[in-house]
């Protein structure tokens, strides 16, 4: 048991680190792209249907069996809502509010799959239910310390970044449950379904709303460059998720998990120049104490 603990623990950390890179890379590419809503749903398109393709195939080499009844809806409801929430966070981020972006998404990611596992698996004790109100406090550090570069959220961005929190959230319950009894690949490929889906549905509607058409968004070979790196960082953070919540409980992996905006900070600071602060050095103290008291 206590081999499991610490999988399931270095997993969602391995998970936190890949999926900050992916969340960086994305708000690139939006950014590159335009910054718009057409340009967040043709960046998560691009990186959404090579992430699929490359599922289906090694799902497909590897003889795994394409998933039914509740495992399929499971990772449909997963893919949909993780397609709206990484518009609206994809947006925020491009907005320059990084900071703000990341903690607000990542409190609520983690907070709303946590609850759910106290009800559905039991109190994780005293100590941990500690380390994750800890782990919050982190978040909120290392994501948004001020910062004389980057940009205030305005309210428009603020509740674009709870949107995207609330709907992360949402993601990692319904992707641990489509998941809880079949391989690996084919929960996370439909999970690309359904977002490809929900995106491909609002970028019709957008374009037919707008006689432009989005014409701020433009697919750049710097935007597919941002939008490969997205799939790849994205779809590999997923699967060690995935394997987190087998080798122990939701909540462990969700809330370490959702330490993933440390990454997206430290890399807008060594890319964009924004000198990390005081106060995010001390959430990366407190992240350290919160992943002790969660794992011991």
């Amino acid at each position: 048991m206590e081999m499991l603990l610490h999988g399931n623990a270095l997993l969602a950390l391995a998970a936190a680190v890949v999926w900050g890179g992916g969340d960086f890379s994305g708000g690139m590419g939006v950014k590159h792209a335009g910054g718009s809503m057409g340009a967040a749903l043709r960046v998560i398109l691009l990186s959404h249907c090579m992430s699929l393709s490359v599922l289906t195939v090694t799902a497909w080499l590897s003889g795994d069996t394409f998933p039914h009844g509740a495992a399929l809806a499971y990772g449909l409801v997963a893919g949909m809502t993780a397609g709206i929430s990484l518009a609206c966070f994809y947006i925020a981020l491009s907005r320059g509010a990084m900071g703000a972006s990341a903690a607000l998404s990542g409190l609520l990611a983690a907070a709303i799959p946590a609850v759910f596992s106290v009800v559905w698996e039991g109190s994780p004790g005293v100590l941990r239910l500690c380390g994750f109100v800890v782990a919050g406090a982190a978040i909120w550090l290392i994501a948004a310390g001020e910062n004389a570069e980057a940009k205030a959220a305005d309210r428009s961005t603020f509740w674009l970044a709870v949107v995207g929190g609330v709907g992360f959230g949402v993601y990692f319950t319904a992707l641990k449950l489509a998941a809880a009894k079949t391989g690996v690949i084919w929960p996370l490929a439909t999970c690309r379904m359904g977002s490809i889906a929900v995106c491909s549905l609002l970028l019709a509607g957008l374009s037919l709303r707008t006689k432009t058409g989005e014409v701020r968004a433009k697919v750049t070979r710097r935007v597919v460059v941002w939008a490969v790196a997205t799939a790849l960082l994205d779809t590999s953070g997923n699967m060690l998720y995935i394997a987190a919540t087998r080798a122990g409980r939701l909540d462990v992996a969700a809330v370490l998990a959702s330490l993933y905006p440390a990454t997206t900070i430290l890399l807008a600071a060594w890319t964009l120049r924004e000198r990390p602060t005081r106060r995010q050095g001390l959430g990366m103290a407190v992240a350290v104490a919160a992943v002790v008291m969660i794992t011991v």
